[in-house]
């Protein structure tokens, strides 16, 4: 790959450039150096909402019949461009906003297609992931120097040119008891139901929860195996399918790494000699081209599991109860603590957190008035923390505006009907209408596009 261009374009760019000129010097040729020709780029592209209109939509064309500059379909990357007087440092206000802009452009109706985002003014460069709905970083946001632009553009190149298929979930709240193993298998069964191939691996060996649930048994020390001895391809035997056929001819299957006995028993010092947490990720790694979700259940403590499940995720979804303040109080704790301790090890800006729901609770409107008093102090207090001071309100708001008088949290109600099930060793969506309605609309909300 040759960047010796667009290493010209970079170092001929005035201090304080305009926008226009870091897209005609330097956004032209960084296209170009990732492999997208003049007929595969579209400056202004219009994103299909309110005559909105992102700097540049990209992708290869296939054949003569499938020009982009011709038909303006199906865009694979879109890149938003600033001038370099505009500051694109990690969470200053201008980066906030210009990853708020593309997001919102990722996600429009002529960008469905897209899979990937740029943000750049020349100074710095972020990549992004999109998976449905879901959109986080893919690499940090970078300051672009002469010495490492020709490293930045090759870890981006092959970002794009290799893309996993899976969306990494960990279902995770450091408090127990907020239904995150009801939430990992029934989320399963519903992608399933809509023609996702998914994975869920029990990540808890202490309840083995998710094993039992299916009706499987712990087996002897497969998954322990495989994770210390560092195998890359998952050994026989490790990987199992459940299967339901509701009607003849038909068949859903999502499929499940159980727990394994040496797992539960083994001291969790002896584990850390053995393993260490970063071990998940990496085993993981070459299902993600296998699968299109994999969703790890996790234990509720901020231990070798739980930082193991973090640390192989691309986002984490953090059920809750209304009627439980230290469940808000945890989830508040795993976003601005855990999670950001995990990507200060990763170095690629993931995972991140998914808004916050309720889960499994019937809710009167007092009740949620009171859920909303407490989870209003803890955005007060978040803001306010002199060790880990964050804006959690679109954690907990994530419609938030100053006109609504609710501002909306996903919620999943009536959990005794969804714990029934649990009796016929099968995730409620398979048997139950109104669970299925339930987990659909969680889909919906927070993963399907």
């Amino acid at each position: 790959m040759d960047c010796s261009k667009i290493k010209q374009a970079l170092l001929s760019l005035p201090d304080g450039a305009s926008e226009p000129i870091v897209c005609s010097l330097f956004i032209s040729e960084l296209l170009k150096v990732l492999g997208f020709d003049a007929m595969g780029t579209i400056p202004e592209f219009k994103t299909g909402s309110g005559g909105n209109k992102v700097d540049y939509a990209v992708r290869k064309n296939l054949n003569n019949d499938d020009i982009f500059i011709q038909t303006k379909s199906n865009p694979y990357l879109l890149l938003e461009a600033k001038g370099k007087h505009i500051n694109l440092s990690p969470n200053s206000g201008h980066y906030n906003s210009t990853v708020k802009q593309l997001k919102g452009y990722l996600l429009e109706p002529n960008c469905k297609s897209a899979k990937w985002g740029i943000i750049s003014n020349a100074n710095h460069i972020q990549l992004f992931r999109k998976h449905g709905k879901v959109i986080h970083p893919a690499l940090p946001c970078l300051e672009i120097t002469p010495d490492n632009l020709d490293k930045i553009i090759t870890a981006i190149k092959h970002k794009i040119d290799n893309p996993k298929k899976a969306l990494t979930v960990a279902i995770y709240n450091n408090k127990g008891g907020v239904g995150k193993t009801t939430t990992t298998v029934n989320l399963a069964a519903i992608l399933t139901r809509l023609g996702k191939k998914t994975l869920i691996v029990d990540f808890d060996p202490n309840q083995q929860d998710l094993t039992h649930s299916l009706g499987l048994e712990s087996t002897g020390d497969t998954f322990y195996s495989w994770l210390v001895n560092k195998n890359s391809k998952p050994p026989s035997g490790l990987i199992k399918p459940c299967k339901v056929s509701p009607k003849k001819g038909m068949v859903w299957q999502f499929d499940i790494i159980a727990n394994d006995e040496k797992l539960q028993y083994i001291e969790e010092e002896n584990l850390r000699q053995l393993i260490n947490f970063s071990r998940l990720r990496q085993a993981l790694e070459p299902l993600t081209y296998q699968y299109d979700y994999i969703l790890i259940d996790s234990p509720p403590n901020w231990r070798f599991f739980s930082k193991s499940a973090i640390y192989a995720a691309d986002i984490v979804l953090i059920p809750t109860k209304h009627n439980s303040i230290f469940s808000l109080e945890n989830a508040a704790t795993v976003i601005k603590r855990f999670i950001p301790e995990i990507q200060r090890q990763r170095k690629d800006g993931s995972p991140i957190a998914l808004p916050i729901f309720f889960n499994g609770e019937s809710m009167t409107e007092a009740a949620k008035l009171v859920a909303y008093k407490a989870i209003n102090k803890i955005i007060a207090q978040g803001k306010k923390d002199k060790h880990y001071p964050i804006d959690l309100t679109t954690y907990f708001y994530p419609k938030f505006s100053p006109a609504k008088k609710d501002p909306h949290i996903f919620s999943i109600p009536s959990y005794a009907t969804i714990a029934n099930a649990a009796f016929a060793r099968l995730p409620a969506v398979y048997k139950n209408k109104i669970a299925t309605e339930h987990y659909l609309a969680l889909a919906k909300e927070y993963f399907l596009q």
